[in-house]
């Protein structure tokens, strides 16, 4: 006679020290005590609908852990399918084309100076113009499609507000994606326009001499840093003190960055726009640099504000559903009708 389960051991004990019997063969029904049920084609009893609802099968255990991961992965299948997603991505996509575009232009124009009679002196890089380039074509592509996509523009961004709970997770994987490919077009447009310069760099982002990796890796994390806790408090929903243009402070913390950081790292704090450069030019020196300090200065700027600067008062295990459901319209903040995107106020 093969062995009885646990769950059947117990039930039988039970049923026999009332004095019923149990487990009876075939597929018929006896119905004592007002219980009536069935089992793996085999009738039983139970005494007591209390004891009933004591002795429970281990399926039905599992069910509510289910449906929880069914829940997730309907609510992740749901947004990937949503029109309004793959809009932000393309947006996404289309304005980091435009940046690196138009700012590592900028950067490259030193190189082609109008014919004069008068030009002797060498031309050097203008580090003014270059941090301008960089912030206000920022603030003009927010501006542009902020209200589609957020305008990150930036993983070191996307991260942050990931970590701050504000994205799902299948959005920044590709938010981050398609910065990348739109960084890696945008230079590749750039070498064929620039292909008459020697040595043609693309921007590509490098150590200055007398700055080791490690001194590098610092300029990056505190210049991605001030950025993303700009972004994060300018787009913050409970704030009522800010009435300037959110678009214009964010492009204005980008030039801030790279007047700090260009002489020593050629300032990436974006590691997308470093790894388009660094992928056509086919040098990667020391480019982890580029990609884990700004990484690191995005998400130590989520946490500081979130957790020091400007507690949320919403429960963490709540916010943190934001990351399967994507669902940003429902997170609720301090205020009534807070929203939590980045968009220009």
């Amino acid at each position: 006679m093969p062995l009885k389960s646990t769950w059947e051991q117990e039930h039988s004990r039970v049923c026999e020290g009332r004095q019923r019997s149990c487990l009876g063969g075939g597929s018929r029904w006896r119905k004592e005590g007002g219980v009536r049920n069935k089992l793996a084609g085999s009738s039983w009893c139970l005494a007591s609908v209390p004891e009933a609802a004591s002795i429970t099968p281990l399926s039905s255990a599992r069910k509510p852990a289910s449906k929880k991961a069914r829940g997730n992965r309907a609510e992740m299948a749901s947004e990937f399918k949503k029109k309004k997603f793959w809009r932000a991505v393309v947006a996404e996509f289309f304005a980091m084309s435009l940046f690196i575009f138009i700012s590592i232009g900028a950067a490259l124009g030193m190189n082609f100076p109008i014919p004069s009679a008068n030009d002797t002196v060498p031309r050097v890089q203008d580090n003014v113009k270059v941090s301008l380039a960089f912030g206000i074509s920022i603030a003009t592509m927010a501006q542009s499609v902020g209200h589609i996509s957020g305008c990150h523009l930036n993983p070191a961004v996307t991260l942050g507000l990931l970590l701050s709970c504000q994205i799902s997770i299948l959005r920044a994987v590709m938010y981050i994606i398609a910065q990348c490919l739109g960084a890696v077009v945008a230079t590749a447009i750039l070498s064929g326009i620039t292909s008459g310069l020697a040595d043609n760099s693309l921007g590509l982002n490098a150590l200055a001499n007398g700055i080791n990796p490690g001194q590098g890796l610092g300029i990056e994390i505190i210049a991605t840093l001030q950025l993303v806790l700009c972004v994060l408090a300018t787009t913050d929903r409970r704030r009522t003190d800010v009435t300037g243009s959110a678009p214009l402070a964010i492009g204005l913390s980008v030039a801030l960055g790279h007047l700090l950081a260009i002489d020593y790292t050629g300032c990436g704090i974006n590691p997308a726009r470093s790894f388009g450069s660094a992928l056509i030019t086919t040098n990667f020196t020391n480019h982890w640099i580029f990609w884990v300090g700004p990484l690191i200065g995005g998400a130590s700027a989520a946490l500081i504000y979130d957790f020091i600067l400007a507690p949320r008062s919403s429960d963490v295990t709540d916010r943190m559903k934001v990351w399967t459901s994507g669902q940003v319209e429902e997170y609720d903040l301090d205020a009534d009708d807070s929203r939590v995107e980045m968009k220009p106020k």
